[in-house]
């Protein structure tokens, strides 16, 4: 019997053990590789080994991701945010690091995955909770490692892309690195792209149990054009105006189909 031909409970508790079992080979081959390298990994290395597990996951959870534009080899993507999911597929695609809310950090074994992954974490309730992340965002930058930056600063249910914050703008303009747009989208062979999301006051489990209940589930990333500005309103004024465009032409229309390339 095929998997999505079983009841919902079931599909959702069976991809559920094989989403905490990948988590914890996964986890396991980031201590084997520090324990071989003999020192802490660079921040490639760390890239590159979020990039082998999420493209694991994904295959193990019968999740497709299909993508159109040139992939990013550095430089700052911005993005909008629609879910948890973003990460896995943005990650699947190519190595990057990610730019993510500190609360990430209390999500059980997520948490642990987006540090081991050199996710540069921002602390929205302080004052000055951004300034020690865009020297690290700068950091990564020079070292042509892509950043992916979810400017809206929330998740949302994909009816609107929300104004871009632009403080975190200011180390691509500092380190004169490229600003890539980009749009993601989702599609369920038995529900809306709105029952994928994340938003508002949607609990963590339930809505990931909701998920791995799906028949099928399809992400799709359009990559855009390099974006050009001399300071970060504009940046953030000029990208959003591009995400908002991409996000309609996304759901619109089918992306055509890559393959990211990761053996287990």
């Amino acid at each position: 019997m095929r998997l999505s031909s079983l009841p919902k409970t079931t599909k959702a508790t069976v991809r559920g053990v094989v989403l905490a079992v990948s988590l914890v080979e996964v986890l396991s081959r980031f201590a084997f590789l520090r324990i071989k390298r003999g020192k802490a990994l660079s921040l490639r290395d760390r890239a590159v080994w979020l990039h082998q597990a999420c493209g694991i996951i994904l295959r193990r959870l019968s999740m497709e991701v299909s993508v159109s534009g040139s992939i990013p080899k550095g430089g700052l993507v911005v993005s909008n945010h629609l879910s948890h999911l973003d990460i896995l597929l943005y990650a699947a695609v190519m190595p990057c690091v990610f730019v993510s809310k500190s609360e990430v950090l209390a999500w059980p074994m997520f948490g642990i995955l987006a540090r081991c992954g050199a996710t540069i974490f921002v602390e929205r309730s302080r004052v000055h909770g951004v300034n020690h992340p865009a020297h690290q965002i700068a950091e990564v930058l020079r070292r042509e490692i892509p950043v992916i930056l979810f400017p809206e600063g929330t998740s949302t249910d994909g009816s609107i892309v929300l104004p871009f914050r632009s403080a975190l703008f200011e180390p691509a303009i500092v380190t004169h690195s490229s600003i890539r747009c980009a749009a993601v989208a989702y599609s369920a062979s038995d529900g809306v792209e709105a029952d994928l999301c994340y938003y508002g006051e949607i609990a963590f489990f339930p809505h990931l149990l909701g998920v791995l209940a799906r028949k099928s589930v399809e992400g799709k990333i359009a990559f855009g054009e390099d974006i050009r500005a001399d300071d970060r309103k504009t940046a953030s004024n000029t990208s959003w105006r591009k995400v908002a465009a991409m996000r309609k032409d996304i759901k619109r229309a089918p992306v055509s189909n890559n393959e990211f390339a990761q053996a287990e």
